[in-house]
């Protein structure tokens, strides 16, 4: 799915629930709706139009959006009771949600949102963890880990979520369902609280690949039309070998489906970090060289880098005045992480190059499948709260975050 005026390839992310989920039955108490809601009530869809019309494209369907969507009368909480507290009921809908309702849908609540969507691993100390229906002792993902859930537990047919540096293609993975992240600017983000302009975009959750295409044909506002099948199937082995995963076993099975699917020649493996780091030569300045003993930045750890530096830099330009008077209390919140004129510039042709680099390589008709991320870590542990975790867990996000490129997690 993508836009007539953005590219037609695709990421396709591979994750670790869907490998997992057979294996795992839940062996505790589970909360009242997983914990996925924060917020109940229902907007109902209007009344069908008589025919010859067709009916609404997502007639029957129910969904829920994370606590990060502007819904008129309700307060959007942002996953932080002291921004709930500062802040009036919004007066509009936003874009995406009233285009769903008006597309036949019904939606039914407000998902748990990471605080303030800047964590990635879905564990909210004010609002409680959703669980994770397919992996109940691990954690959901985050930033969107309440919509997750919520289509992972069977509660609604098709959730949305905004992903910034992988809010929706993590959580998919880590809780066992599809999760698609469309290109960059594709979509409005009208009515969504911003929290890295340049990076954000809406995406959303889904059991059923249709209903994923249908919910994608409302939002990017194309009409159906005849299954474009790709050409040129790239499949980054250096992406797996970075990958926690059973890389080889995964990688095997990849390879068996797309030789079914579309046949041998369409297939090639490639060398993704060899590759960028010949067509993004801004990588290279960029960030400081590595003092004498230090093993040197890949480029793949450069890119994530990129992403998290400018990541923290918009989203405290989008809220300082907030952040300084509120003093929310959170040390992540209040980082300051200012990047120069200089750094901002570099950021720009380090996307350029990379955009460039990647339309290149697959053109209109190719798909590049790389994992979406580790397998998730247990609830509470203490890697959660590591710099090292943030960066690992970032890795096979940021290549669609900082290209603007689409990406769908199966």
């Amino acid at each position: 799915m993508a836009s007539s005026s953005a590219n037609l390839w695709v990421l396709l992310g591979l994750g670790i629930a869907g490998i997992l989920i057979m294996t795992n039955k839940l062996k505790r108490a589970v909360k009242v709706d997983f914990g996925a809601f924060i917020q109940r009530f229902q907007l109902l869809p209007p009344p069908q139009p008589a025919p010859p019309k067709a009916p609404h494209p997502l007639t029957g369907l129910s969904f829920a959006v994370s606590d990060i969507f502007h819904i008129e009368g309700f307060v959007t909480g942002f996953g932080n009771p002291d921004w709930s507290r500062t802040h009036e009921p919004a007066t509009r809908t936003s874009f995406v949600v009233a285009a769903i309702v008006d597309g036949g849908a019904t939606c039914v609540g407000k998902t748990v949102l990471d605080d303030m969507a800047i964590s990635i691993s879905g564990e909210n100390k004010h609002y409680g963890t959703p669980t994770n229906p397919a992996l109940p002792a691990k954690v959901p993902g985050g930033a969107s880990s309440g919509a997750a859930v919520a289509v992972a537990a069977k509660l609604v047919d098709f959730s949305l979520g905004v992903d910034t540096d992988g809010g929706v293609r993590v959580p998919a993975a880590y809780c066992g369902v599809l999760g698609f992240r469309p290109s960059h600017g594709t979509i409005s983000l009208s009515g969504v609280i911003p929290v890295s302009g340049s990076l954000d975009t809406v995406g959303w959750f889904s059991r059923d690949p249709s209903v994923l295409r249908r919910v994608g044909h409302v939002l990017l506002q194309i009409p159906y039309g005849a299954q474009c099948n790709p050409r040129n199937f790239f499949v980054a082995d250096d992406f797996f070998k970075l990958s926690k995963l059973p890389g080889d076993r995964v990688t095997q099975v990849l390879v068996k489906s797309i030789e079914t699917l579309y046949e041998r020649q369409v297939l090639r493996h490639h060398n993704l970090g060899d590759y960028i780091k010949s067509k993004v030569p801004s990588l290279n300045t960029f960030l400081e060289k590595p003092s004498n003993g230090e093993e040197k930045v890949s480029s793949i750890t450069q890119l994530v880098n990129v992403m998290q530096m400018l990541k923290r830099h918009e989203f405290r330009k989008n809220h300082e005045d907030w952040i300084n008077s509120v003093k929310p209390g959170d040390a992540q919140l209040s980082e300051n992480s200012d990047l120069t004129a200089v750094d901002i510039e570099n950021c720009d042709s380090i996307r350029k190059e990379l955009r460039s680099a990647m339309s290149e390589l697959l053109k209109d008709d190719g798909v590049l499948a790389i994992p979406t991320c580790d397998p998730p870590p247990k609830l509470g542990a203490k890697e959660i709260y590591t710099e090292e975790y943030l960066i690992r867990t970032s890795t096979f996000s940021s290549l669609a975050s900082l290209s603007g490129c689409c990406q769908v997690q199966v």
